[in-house]
């Protein structure tokens, strides 16, 4: 048996790894994010395998992605806290071992409510994961670098959700859904191996006191969100439980504001708002979230839903647009170093609007390669969007604030896929209401979903320019 790896300082790591150092921390970094949205996208898939095996419709099946989404969007907001308490290696290493556990559990699990309950989990764990990756690039790399480092860390945010469909429908069809679960332990013990060898020890503990009411209304209004939204189908908008759910979440953000200005260190700090870049590009980061979420959930459905397709053969059609995915990010990072990332950052928006105009154009007659070709355009949009946008959003801001920005950044973009896969699964289940009896029925009310998308990131392209600080006078 061999012991265990003892950890050690940065500078001693940095001196026996050299320059290549800061690129290994981001590679550990990154194979932690993929560890987590691995379990995010591959489940949609098994969405109407779920639907058979418990006898529930899509509106209570989509609680397995929409629960994972909450519970990973809520799970950023003490990271900084921790991060401060902790360092980044025991945080990072607990996430994992937390992840690789509920990943299997859950593939064992025989009631529906055990299932939610390992998504949720496996949420929470993702959650801690996810900024410490755009935390690495802002705190490891100069502003020349931040370019390349963030598309390169765009593989585990982006190209996983492209093609976890497409080995999720494989394992669905050859072992059945509870094999999905388990689609993330690769990545999770393999970068569980490497951050034992290669994450330090922290510089500094930094002790405060923990923000315990800021992140109750937070997480109160995030949930409340979600619930809404799911009552908007299964109560209707006017009933009292759906107005209830909108209202508390209502109170809870203004409730978090009101608290935020007043406390000496609020979980999510007002004061960051200030900035234009920052403001804006959150609302693009939510959108970009929104619609990176929403579509990987509502492709896969669509295809089996409504075009017969099997599992399989639906995450397949999402595979050659991970492929350009994987080829785009890096083109981006470097695009972002040398052009305007604001300008990047809009040419992405533009395409991801215009692959989803398509959909909703042809969707009642849309062929297996036009699906291929639309879902390419759109990912190659994606991949230009999130190194520039990260640049855009935060290259402005204080040195003591990017902790703290980077998980407001990662928040509010898994908020907008919590609310993307909500109202996707939401607002298509009410379109195929409208539309019963009509001749596209079923399509039709696919077709208004991708439309919906489209105009979520038609909002988010007029944020995007506004993002450009106005300068001193």
């Amino acid at each position: 048996m061999y012991p265990l790896p003892r950890a050690v300082s940065f500078d001693a790591l940095s001196q026996r790894h050299g320059k290549r150092y800061k690129w290994l921390v981001l590679l550990v970094a990154g194979l932690g994010v993929i560890a987590g949205v691995l379990s995010t996208t591959s489940f949609s898939v098994a969405v109407p395998a779920l639907m058979r095996q418990f006898g529930l419709g899509q509106e209570q099946v989509q609680w397995t992605m929409t629960g994972y989404m909450a519970a990973m969007t809520v799970g950023m907001l003490p990271t900084p806290w921790i991060l401060d308490r902790l360092g980044f290696r025991k945080l990072f290493l607990g996430a994992i071992v937390l992840l690789a556990v509920t990943s299997i559990a859950g593939s064992l699990a025989t009631d529906y409510r055990l299932v939610v309950a390992m998504r949720i989990l496996q949420g929470m764990a993702a959650g801690v994961l996810q900024p410490m990756g755009t935390l690495a690039v802002v705190r490891l790399f100069p502003d020349r670098g931040q370019g390349r480092a963030s598309g390169i860390l765009g593989f585990g945010i982006v190209l996983a959700p492209a093609v976890a469909p497409s080995l999720g429908g494989v394992l669905l069809d050859h072992f059945g859904w509870p094999a999905i679960f388990l689609i993330n332990l690769p990545a999770c013990l393999l970068a569980g191996l490497l951050g034992l060898y290669l994450l330090p020890l922290p510089r500094e503990v930094v002790r405060h006191k923990f923000d315990w009411p800021g992140v109750a209304l937070l997480t109160v209004s995030t949930l409340a969100i979600v619930e809404g939204i799911a009552s908007l189908q299964h109560s209707g908008p006017a009933a009292g439980w759906t107005l209830l759910q909108f209202g508390l979440a209502a109170l809870a953000v203004g409730g978090f504001v009101l608290h935020a200005r007043r406390a000496r260190h609020p979980i999510i700090s007002i004061g960051l708002f200030r900035r234009r870049s920052f403001s804006m590009g959150t609302l693009v980061s939510f959108a970009y979230g929104f619609g990176l979420f929403g579509s990987s959930y509502l492709i896969p459905v669509f295809l089996q839903h409504a075009l017969h397709f099997s599992a399989t053969a639906a995450g397949t059609a999402l595979l050659p647009s991970g492929i350009v995915l994987a080829l785009t990010i890096p083109l981006a990072g470097r695009m972002a170093d040398r052009h305007s990332p604001q300008a990047v950052t809009i040419a992405g928006l533009v395409l991801f609007c215009l692959s989803f105009v398509f959909f909703g154009v042809v969707a009642g007659h849309i062929t297996y390669l036009e699906i291929i070709a639309a879902t390419i355009l759109g990912r190659v949009g994606l991949g230009l969007i999130l190194p520039a946008l990260s640049m855009a959003t935060l290259r402005h801001l204080e040195p003591h604030h990017l902790s703290q920005s980077s998980v407001v950044i990662s928040y509010v973009r898994q908020l907008g896929g919590v609310l993307g896969i909500a109202m996707a699964a939401v607002f298509v289940s009410w379109r195929e209401t409208v539309r019963a009896g009509a001749a596209d029925g079923v399509a039709g009310a696919y077709a208004d979903g991708f439309m919906m998308i489209a105009g979520v990131f038609l909002v988010a392209l007029a944020a995007a320019c506004l993002m450009k600080e106005k300068a001193p006078r």
